[in-house]
């Protein structure tokens, strides 16, 4: 697991709210804090937090329709959001996980419980992270190996050299020199000597001076 601070952002419409939740999460995450969810949202393009704390009942918008517009955008749809709210209802509770909620605590909230949730949803974000950076890594690695075949694909069949002077005609119909096109189509090194018969050929021609 990488040892980097990772970064909360909390939306509450009540400043005393913000202000005990940032007070109790602030010596092991960096915080950010919105008190409304208009704000919130242009705090996560921003900030891009590793979790969010959002409370469900605030003007204008509240923290239901702020987590949908959030999930709705592939860059942060896995952003894990845990509502603090004091609607404890279970159909408060179905709705939030419903539109993509990881957690639902209700208010006045237990801090232990919170710091205990809030640690155990940013490991578990950090792992999900880590598959997906591997998952794309495969998937960049494959992508590499089948241009590779393809190279290799390109070597095969019947390819017209010339009878004189040993150069290769391509596809386009262009010439280019054994060397040039066998290193263009591989991932073949070239390294220059002498076979036997031309060894002694030029024997011959020394010999001869």
């Amino acid at each position: 697991m990488t040892t980097r601070r990772h970064r909360i952002l909390i939306v509450d419409d009540e400043p005393a709210n913000l202000q005990l939740l940032e007070a109790a999460l602030k010596d092991n995450y960096d915080i950010c804090a919105s008190l409304n969810g208009f704000d919130a949202i242009d705090q996560v393009n921003v900030q891009l937090p590793d979790l969010i704390l959002l409370d469900v009942m605030m003007p204008d918008i509240n923290g239901f329709e702020v987590c949908k517009l959030i999930k709705e955008n592939p860059l942060f749809v896995d952003i894990p959001v845990i509502f603090l709210t004091a609607m404890d209802t279970l159909e408060g509770i179905l709705q939030g996980l419903d539109i993509g909620g990881i957690d639902y605590l209700t208010k006045p909230v237990n801090l232990k419980l919170l710091k205990l949730r809030v640690r155990n949803h940013i490991e578990s974000k950090e792992r999900n992270d880590l598959v997906k950076e591997q998952r794309n890594l495969l998937t960049q690695k494959n992508i590499e190996l089948e241009a590779a075949l393809e190279r290799v694909k390109r070597l095969e069949g019947i390819i017209p050299i010339c009878t004189y002077c040993k150069k290769i005609r391509d596809d386009k119909k262009s010439w280019h020199q054994l060397e040039t096109y066998i290193s263009k189509h591989s991932e073949a090194v070239f390294s220059h000597g002498a076979c036997p018969d031309c060894v002694a050929e030029q024997m011959k021609i020394i010999e001869s001076m």
